[in-house]
Formats: C-alpha cells, structure tokens, sequence
C-alpha cells in the first residue's frame, strides 16, 4: 500500500531538496545538468533526457499549491502534449523519499514530487532564441504558419459559451492584477485598457459566437509564444501546450494565433509576423476568417495584457538584480496591448500590372506596412485560380482555366474577400492584372462601401524586361509564359485612373515609387 506523502507544511524544503537533486549530475550519471527557470516550473537538462518540475506556486491563473494538483498537472501536461509533440513527452516520473529518508528519481518509496520526462532537443534552436540571433527567417516564418494550420486543423471542438465568458473573465483578472500593481501601471492607462477591451469584447461577441457554430473554437496549443516551438529536423513543433485549464488553452483559432502573432511584434519582428498571418490564411483557406479577422487585434491585445500580468506576477519570487528587466518587460507587454486596440481605418490596395511587373513582390513589400498589426492580408488572383481547380500553388492549369468566364469569377472572389476583410476593419492588399476598367471599377466600388481608403497602383515596364524576368522566375503560382507576355501586349487597359507606378528597376526601386505614390494620394 502507498504511504501518504509528507504534509504540505514544510512543502519549500522538500521543493528546495528535489531541485537539488534533479540538479546533481551524479543523479543521472552525465557531466552536467542544466537549469531553465519559468514563473510556473524549473527543468533540467540531463544528456539526452529533461525533467520538468511543477512550482509549487499559486497564481490567480493557475494553482500547483499542492502535490496532488501538481501531479494532476503533470499528467495533464502529459496528454495534452503528445497530441501536439509526441516526440517529446515520455512518461510521469515520481521523486520519492525512501526508507533511509534520501530523496530518488523514481524510486520505489513515497512519491513527495513529480515530474514530467521530455526527450531532449537543442534548447538553443527554440525560436525566441533564433529570434534574438536573427535567424528567425522569410521561410521559417511560411514553415512556422503551416505549422499552425495543421496544429488547429487537428485540435478538438470546444465549448463556445464557456469560452466566451471566459474571455470576459480574462479582462478583469488582468485589470484587478494591473490595479495591485500601480507601481508599474498608471490608474489612467488600466481604466483605459479595461474599458477598451470591454467594449471591444462586447461588439464582438455575435462574431465569436458564430465563429464557435462554425467549429471554429477549439482546444488549441493555448501558450504559442516562440519559446514554446522549436526546430525539430527544420521544422517547427510546438511543445509545452497549457495544460492546468482547459477552458483557458481553448479558444478561437486566430486566438491561439494571435500569442504568436503578438509575440513577434512585440520584438520588433512585423515582417515575419506578417508572413505567419498571411501564410496561415493561404493554408487555412477559410472565408471565415475574412470575417473573423475583425477580433484580431482584440485577441492580440488580450495575449499581450495576459503577459503583462504574467509578467508582473514574477516579481514576487524574482531577484532583486531581475527586477528591473522583468518590470520593463511587463510594462512593454502592457503598453503594446494599449496599442493595439487604437482604432485604425482600413486600407485596400491593388497592385496590378502586366505579367513580369513584379506585381506580387511588391504586394509582399508593402503588407507589413499597413495598420492594423501585424498588416495587410494579400490575396492574389494566381493563387485563387489555384485552389479553384484544387491544384498545388505550382501545379500549371491548362488553358481552359483562363477562361474569360473563370477569370470573371476569379475577380469576384478576390472582390469579396477584399470587401469582407474591409468590413472588418483589417487592410487588405489584392494582387492581379486588373487589365479591364470593369474589374478595377468593382474593387474601388467595394473599398467605397466598406469605408475603406484606397490606392490602386498599376505597374509598368516594357516589354524585354518582363520577358527576362518571366524567364527567370522558380517555383510560383503564376503560369504567365513568354507567349502571355507578348499576347498581354495587345490588352486595350482602357483609360487607368490608378496610379502609375514605374516598374522596370529593381524591386526596391519600384517598391519607393509606390510608397511615395501612396503617400501623395492620401487625402
């Protein structure tokens, strides 16, 4: 029969004596061990194995107080994880105290702590720690939104009502825990945040209930920041999903996006956060999200309030030469989610152009550069034709998908999306030829409707320097040959009223030109 564990009162003793053990190299016969420190757990890194502990702390998120709700977490932790990172998570393993009172990493005596077993990766090629060394690049950023795409594609449904009221619980935790920390928030900044995200919350809500009938919130990763995905064999996996509320891990799917999207932005980091979006739209492929793109700064301010309160809360059991750095962390958290509820207006941009223009690159160029954070959606008229006949982005379509019927619905679907993304309140850029007055006429009209400003750039160049750049193009979505070049010479474009941007220089080049357009056909 079991023993009873020791009582909870001398409970930091026995924490400080298994640290030490799990701190030994002699425990797990290697040269040495390593120790990574979180507000919630401390974890070792012995060879090829790492053993995270659960802190015996409480917070107002989360509450490992006790033995029994630590090893409920670590169990927790456990089946939660090997659905995200089954690489990774081994078993449970109990530290006990045995007969002679000597404390032993599973051992057959009475279990005082617990602790969960992980197969060890390089710590190093976390992507908060590639972030900081600037190897967070354009194609680890597409690789990381597939990534996410197949993580929430996977996730189970869950519950919308709970989820949502929670979101409101959220608020006001995070304004109560911001009010007992006015030495680091102003009384001014809290009230604002509060009342913004409020009335934000409250406009949102028949979306997020729609969102929940349409399958939509689900029991996501629910901690996706960088430090919680690593490269595994080149590509990033998601580990440490959060496991102590399962009502707290769930949510939207652009919520559990968001963590990441905000974590990005907040380290200066817009042009991959921008990829990630962009790319997690392109691999989704939901309408929905057109819609649903309206929470998108409410979900990443929220994510941004929640670390700040996180943050804070470290000062408790923080050194007194970490303080200071915690403090400012806190406080950029906090400001950031400020920001992000301030009401911006909408921008739709076209770049259209003949083949060869550079058009798409361009669209890529500027994205990130338009309100609201992390910047505009790009949709491009290739790449619907592509998913229209459900062939790879790089699969060549015969001619009879550019039919003038198909491109007619091609543009309408471009059409719609920029006009939802629009009403939503996020910028959008849309990229295609535009070579006929009736399709550039339709896109303006639906910029107008939805309260939108709009800049409709047309590129130029002549007619070698298209060819040479056709013929040169890897890999892409556009099936535009030598022969469509030439043929698109013979276009009537009628009489363009956009802007007129030249083309034939270097990307750059064309990229200033269309800044400086855009920024003199603004009222």
């Amino acid at each position: 029969m079991e023993k009873s564990p020791p009582s909870a009162g001398n409970q930091d003793a026995i924490q400080a004596a298994v640290f030490e053990l799990l701190g030994d190299p002699a425990t797990f016969g290697v040269a040495e061990v390593r120790r990574c420190d979180t507000h919630a757990a401390r974890v070792f890194l012995a060879g090829d194995r790492v053993f995270k502990v659960k802190r015996a702390v409480r917070y107002p998120f989360l509450d490992y107080s006790t033995l029994d709700k630590r090893k409920s977490a670590c169990r927790a932790e456990l089946e939660v994880n090997r659905h995200f990172a089954p690489q990774l998570y081994r078993r449970m393993v109990p530290i006990t105290r045995e007969g002679d009172g000597s404390l032993m990493l599973d051992g057959p005596g009475t279990p005082v702590e617990w602790a969960v077993e992980m197969a060890r990766f390089d710590e190093n090629n976390t992507l908060d720690h590639l972030a900081d060394r600037g190897e967070l690049d354009d194609t680890l950023a597409s690789k990381l939104a597939i990534a996410v795409a197949a993580m929430h594609e996977r996730a189970p449904p869950a519950d919308t009502d709970s989820w949502i009221v929670a979101v409101g619980r959220f608020v006001a935790d995070n304004t109560a825990a911001f009010q007992n920390h006015s030495d680091l928030f102003s009384s001014q900044a809290v009230t604002a945040l509060d009342r913004n995200s409020r009335d934000v919350l409250a406009r949102l809500q028949p979306l997020l209930r729609a969102r929940g009938e349409a399958g939509l919130i689900r029991r996501g990763h629910g901690d996706l920041h960088l430090g919680n995905i690593a490269i595994l064999d080149g590509e990033p996996l998601a580990f440490d999903a959060l496991e102590f509320d399962p009502v707290i891990a769930s949510g939207d799917v652009l919520y559990d996006l968001a963590f990441l999207l905000m974590d990005l932005v907040e380290r200066g980091l817009q042009g991959a956060a921008n990829i990630v979006l962009n790319g997690y739209f392109s691999a989704t492929r939901r309408i929905e999200d057109c819609d649903g793109i309206a929470a998108l700064s409410f979900f990443m301010s929220l994510r941004a309030a929640i670390r700040a309160n996180v943050t804070a809360a470290q000062l408790d059991l923080a050194a007194e030469r970490d303080r200071g750095n915690i403090a400012r962390s806190a406080r950029c958290y906090f400001d950031l989610a400020l920001d992000l509820l301030t009401p911006v207006k909408p921008t739709v941009v076209c770049t259209g152009g003949l083949s060869g223009t550079g058009k798409s690159m361009l669209a890529r160029q500027l994205a990130a550069r338009f309100a609201p954070t992390p910047g505009a959606l790009v949709f491009r008229s290739d790449v619907e034709r592509k998913a229209l006949y459900n062939v790879t982005a790089s699969e060549r379509l015969p001619a009879e998908a550019y039919r003038a019927e198909v491109s007619e619905r091609i543009y309408r679907i471009l059409t719609d999306k920029a006009a939802r993304v629009a009403c939503a309140g996020h910028s959008v850029i849309i990229d295609a030829v535009f070579a006929k007055a009736d399709e550039r006429a339709a896109i303006e009209a639906a910029a107008a409707a939805a309260g939108a400003e709009f800049h409709g750039l047309f590129l130029v160049a002549d007619l070698p320097t298209r060819l040479k750049r056709i013929g040169t193009r890897g890999p892409d979505a556009s099936d535009a040959d030598a022969t469509v070049a030439r043929m698109q010479e013979d276009f009537t474009l009628g009489s363009v009223g956009w802007l007129i941007v030249d083309a034939s220089g270097s990307p750059q080049h064309t990229l200033g030109g269309a800044c400086a357009a855009i920024a003199d056909d603004r009222p």
